[in-house]
């Protein structure tokens, strides 16, 4: 078994109900514990696009233990987005479910498919708050985070 972070996020429609169908989804993938989760934040949108007013997003992070391969949970989450409605019209628009691979134990990857730790994660307080909150030392499996989250400015999320 490896241990993996998922974020979740969502700004459209019931934004708790969408992250509580998100968290079961991710419960009855195969081989598959959720180990722990974050608290909820609500953090504004992070580079919307040009133009388009957007609601704030609740966000998360969970910790889980599976014997899927890295590919594969990156493929059974695109699976949970589409059956919960996710439509990819733009980059950074809303979004009713978005689910990250941020890392997999043991496992590093740059490719088109999949890139570990994800390459984001650094600089998004919207991941690093919750992570902080799973891993108090301020690092995750294959990723220390500690240092970029006492660079960002965190304080327009807030945890509820």
């Amino acid at each position: 078994m490896s241990e993996a972070v998922i974020a979740l996020g969502t700004n459209l429609g019931d934004k708790r109900n969408n992250l509580t169908q998100a968290l079961a989804a991710l419960a009855r993938l195969p081989d598959t514990e959720i180990l722990r989760q974050s608290s909820v934040y609500v953090c504004p949108p992070q580079n919307p696009p040009e133009g388009v007013a957007m609601e704030d997003f609740l966000n998360m992070a969970v910790v889980l233990q599976t014997n899927m391969s890295p590919l594969a949970l990156l493929g059974a989450c695109l699976g949970v987005e589409a059956a919960m409605g996710r439509v990819r019209n733009e980059r950074n628009g809303a979004r009713i479910i978005d689910l990250d691979v941020l890392v997999f134990e043991g496992m590093k990857s740059e490719s088109f498919e999949l890139t570990l730790p994800h390459p984001r994660s650094l600089e998004r307080p919207f991941v690093l708050l919750p992570l902080k909150e799973l891993y108090p030392t301020g690092r995750a499996p294959g990723l220390f985070f500690d240092a970029h989250l006492k660079e960002i400015d965190a304080s327009q999320c807030v945890k509820i």
